[in-house]
């Protein structure tokens, strides 16, 4: 079953000065301890190892820590990701196949992690140095464990410390971009946006 995000997901070296790094990892550190919830739309993008384009997809993502969000994929294909606090379902509406997996095995050392998860970051990534790219302040953080199927995580903050941008690069060798855009920090969001229940007739398999 392939996803357009990966949580493997949802998805470089420039040594600067420490006040440089410094101000990236204080952005993030900021942005999850003062943000419960966060809801925005994105655009996204997949490169190859040659970073040529192999699939553009865009939707809308909420979420609300610990551990709950949502992935709405609206093109090219409806697809649903929904973290409820205990699972992640993966519903693929075309093939009608629900996939669903223990939330700390879905997500324990991955991107969502850094968004979704608790604040404790460093227990979970090795935060590496910044640059500053296009008005960004780039923070890349590494999992501290290798099981997972994907080695760096790049997150992009403008310097007022709003979340624009992250980046993904799987084992692989592809790259996940993905670009936030009107991203409000702190909405009252509905509870049943984190709830799911697998269509009557759809294929449920369970990792």
């Amino acid at each position: 079953m392939n996803f357009p995000v990966r949580f493997h997901f949802l998805l470089l070296f420039c040594l600067l000065p420490a006040t440089a790094q410094s101000a990236a990892i204080d952005s993030l550190k900021t942005f999850i301890h003062g943000t419960r919830t966060v809801r925005a739309t994105f655009s996204q993008t997949l490169l190859d190892r040659n970073m040529r384009v192999v699939q553009k997809a865009s939707g809308t993502m909420q979420f609300e820590r610990p551990g709950k969000f949502r992935w709405t994929y609206e093109i090219p294909y409806e697809q649903l990701i929904i973290g409820d606090g205990a699972k992640v379902w993966f519903y693929d509406r075309d093939l009608n196949q629900v996939t669903v997996r223990k939330l700390d095995l879905a997500i324990g050392s991955s991107p969502a992690a850094l968004l979704a998860g608790s604040s404790a970051i460093e227990s979970n990534f090795d935060l590496g140095e910044s640059d500053l790219q296009g008005g960004l302040e780039w923070l890349e953080a590494r999992p501290k464990t290798k099981e997972g199927t994907f080695e760096l995580v790049r997150l992009g903050f403008t310097p007022e410390g709003v979340l624009t941008a992250m980046e993904l690069r799987d084992n692989f060798g592809q790259t996940t971009v993905l670009i936030f855009s009107g991203l409000e920090k702190n909405p009252r969001l509905a509870p049943g946006l984190f709830k799911f229940s697998p269509p009557e007739s759809a294929d449920v398999i369970s990792d």
